[in-house]
């Protein structure tokens, strides 16, 4: 058997993130793609080698030989067409953050639940060796009990024209580069979602955040800080680090590990350094979409675990006196 993916819509990020693995990988294919433009779906389509072109989404969701669907759409598009290709019978892939916001992740998360369809929050760097090995290291004891956790993601982003802007579109760094670190500092705070104890924004306009620093709280007691930009004086700085009575780690850009990556751990008065291979976090992603659909593999970045994530965003957004996103 293989996996027939289809694209709704013809993102930047598709290439990356699902047509290059896909041209590696056994069980999966990329058969179709659908764009509000017909020109450049098919232009798309074109160069990538993918086989049928449809002029809507809703024609893509309708084709017979598409099993599953991949959807890069803008943030406040997410939870509409995830809910569209539930409806109609596909398996879904989705594009990070899940939804607008937590209550919308929650309709989504109740969807798929009732359904026999995989759903999964293309969070990829969490499939990759690196991240599975920081949370063994945090669940092995080997830094003793947790006390801090500190994740950032800043990116540079100064054209302010792009979506990624847009509250129409659920915009703002918190849901862009945000939404990676927030989602770190869960999986890798030892897998508890913390609560927002206070947050600062430095904002675009009214509604949007261009970068944001907010303070956690866990419920076992430890303390956390995730950072995020799209534009401030951080340009880059992609990391995480963990500290415990015992020992501590620090994983320099976890999001994109094939790029480059270091993850340092002291302990036991020792230190050292882990590295890992250059396979990109998103072919271990669609190995683990295609299994979770073909295999009945459990998945780890579920529609459940995307209520929580964006229980978090809601939350930083609230702390920092800003509206939660809505969708689209």
């Amino acid at each position: 058997m293989s996996l027939r993916i289809g694209i709704l819509g013809a993102a930047r990020i598709a290439p990356t993130a699902l047509v290059k693995p896909a041209s590696t990988n056994a069980a999966v294919e990329v058969v179709a793609v659908a764009a509000r433009s017909a020109d450049r779906a098919q232009a798309f389509a074109s160069k990538h080698g993918i086989a049928r072109v449809h002029t809507s989404y809703e024609a893509l969701l309708e084709d017979p030989d598409v099993d599953a669907v991949y959807n890069p759409l803008p943030n406040g598009l997410h939870g509409r067409w995830t809910r569209a290709a539930l409806e109609a019978g596909k398996h879904v892939l989705c594009e990070k953050p899940f939804t607008a916001n937590a209550a919308e992740a929650r309709e989504i998360a109740d969807l798929a639940a009732a359904s026999d369809r995989v759903v999964m929050e293309a969070f990829h760097y969490r499939y990759h060796p690196l991240a599975l090995r920081v949370e063994e290291i945090v669940a092995s004891g080997e830094l003793g009990t947790l006390q801090r956790v500190e994740t950032s993601l800043c990116f540079p982003l100064p054209k302010f024209s792009d979506i990624r802007y847009d509250y129409g579109l659920a915009g703002g760094a918190t849901m862009d580069a945000g939404c990676y670190a927030v989602h770190m500092a869960r999986i890798f705070g030892g897998g508890e979602t913390p609560e927002a104890v206070s947050a600062q924004a430095k904002l675009r306009d009214a509604k949007i955040d261009r970068a944001m620093t907010a303070e956690l709280r866990y419920p076992a007691g430890h303390t956390g800080r995730v950072t995020c930009s799209m534009w401030s004086s951080t340009l880059l700085k992609i990391s995480a680090k963990v500290i415990g009575t015992q020992g501590s780690l620090f994983v320099l850009n976890p999001a994109s590990p094939q790029v480059y990556h270091r993850l340092s751990v002291r302990a036991g008065g020792a230190r050292r350094t882990e590295r890992f291979g250059r396979r990109a976090s998103y072919a271990y992603q669609l190995d683990a979409f295609a299994a979770a659909v073909l295999e009945g593999a459990p998945v780890k970045t579920s529609a459940e675990d995307a209520v929580e994530t964006m229980g978090v965003i809601d939350a930083i957004y609230r702390a920092a006196g800003l509206p939660v996103r809505e969708p689209s």
